[in-house]
């Protein structure tokens, strides 16, 4: 999502020209714009078989815009009396036979049958799998074709429903439609209104959007039904970081690392936080456990090179940059050179 909070931090940089050591050069201090979730929403079971062998009552008809890529095959049609249609033609013309025990059962040609079985597992495997989206791969209107055919063949019952409301919702707002992706993620909490992740995805969407309000009473409902939601945690500290709240913010991405101490990119926001808080011996530990777990995490050893840089150590400074840039060049933004000076703003979070 956006990063909501704007800070700059100028570090001076003296750079020891005898050693070669050079900062990239860069005037770019813009951030890219918000995303919705990044993750899709997988719902329970989604791995497993789904079918429908009754028709459904259809939710209102969407209409979906913007062209499919033509190397995007065609989404499975998901018709609820397919696998009825096919179990007709196998049972040959009702006719009756003597089976094994002596009793009378209808000639069924189970082979024919259990093909169909097959044919309608994997179609609706397929059709799941492109709502769910998660490899990024399915174009936005085909993620909603495929959200849309679930909901309306109700392969999901109950509250489980809400999965491809909220998906749905994510391909809306990938292609700029986000009164629908609002329609969808308010549906998804009413739907499931004691599952803390509607909530999570809704206060992803209003955070985008910069209603810090309306994101914020989402995600303290969401840690409210669960505590432990490290996702959530992380979005809420971002947003108290935006409002200067800079003891709560450390307090929730504490949390975080508590709940899960393997995650690199956690220790590492904490360092961010840490930095804005000239709490520099606090950044350089949360930055070295970052590396330590990920050590292709670039934005620890940029954020390790700020904490040096501001602390007067230089020339480490200027190791962790170069190698914070060489791991991701898109860090080159965030520097600015004059002369031997270099000026550092901190990425967004």
């Amino acid at each position: 999502m956006r990063q909501l909070f704007s800070w700059q931090l100028s570090v001076l940089l003296v750079i020891a020209m005898a050693a070669g050591a050079q900062v990239p050069n860069s005037n770019q201090n813009e951030q890219s714009p918000g995303s919705p979730p990044e993750d899709s929403v997988t719902p329970p079971g989604a791995g497993a078989t789904a079918t429908a062998t009754t028709p459904a009552t259809s939710t209102p008809s969407v209409t979906v815009t913007g062209k499919v890529p033509r190397n995007e095959p065609t989404l499975p049609k998901l018709a609820p009396d397919k696998f009825t249609e096919c179990y007709g033609t196998n049972n040959i013309n009702g006719s009756a036979s003597v089976g094994l025990l002596g009793s009378s059962e209808a000639a069924i040609n189970w082979e024919g049958v259990l093909i169909c079985q097959a044919e309608l597992a994997r179609d609706t495997r397929i059709v799941i799998a492109k709502c769910i989206n998660r490899d990024g791969k399915s174009a936005p209107p085909v993620a909603i074709q495929a959200c849309t055919e679930l909901l309306d063949r109700k392969l999901l019952e109950g509250h489980d429903r809400f999965y491809p409301f909220v998906n749905r919702a994510m391909a809306y707002y990938a292609q700029g439609d986000k009164p629908h992706a609002l329609d969808d993620y308010n549906t998804a909490v009413k739907m499931a209104p004691k599952n803390a992740k509607p909530y999570y995805y809704r206060g992803v969407f209003y955070a985008a959007q910069t209603d810090v309000d309306a994101a914020l009473r989402d995600f303290d409902t969401a840690l409210s039904i669960d505590p432990k939601l490290v996702s959530a945690l992380r979005q809420r500290a971002i947003i108290y970081l935006s409002q200067t709240n800079l003891d709560a913010a450390l307090a929730d991405f504490s949390e975080a690392v508590r709940l899960q101490p393997k995650t690199a990119a956690l220790w590492s926001d904490r360092g961010h936080l840490r930095i804005l808080t000239r709490d520099y011996d606090g950044a350089l530990k949360d930055e070295a456990e970052a590396i330590r777990l990920d050590p292709k995490l670039a934005r620890a050893y940029f954020l390790r090179g700020a904490a040096l840089g501001d602390m007067g150590n230089s020339s480490n400074a200027v190791r962790d940059i170069r190698t914070a840039v060489d791991l991701d060049p898109s860090l080159d933004r965030y520097i600015s050179t004059m002369g031997k000076t270099a000026s550092i703003a901190l990425p967004p979070l």
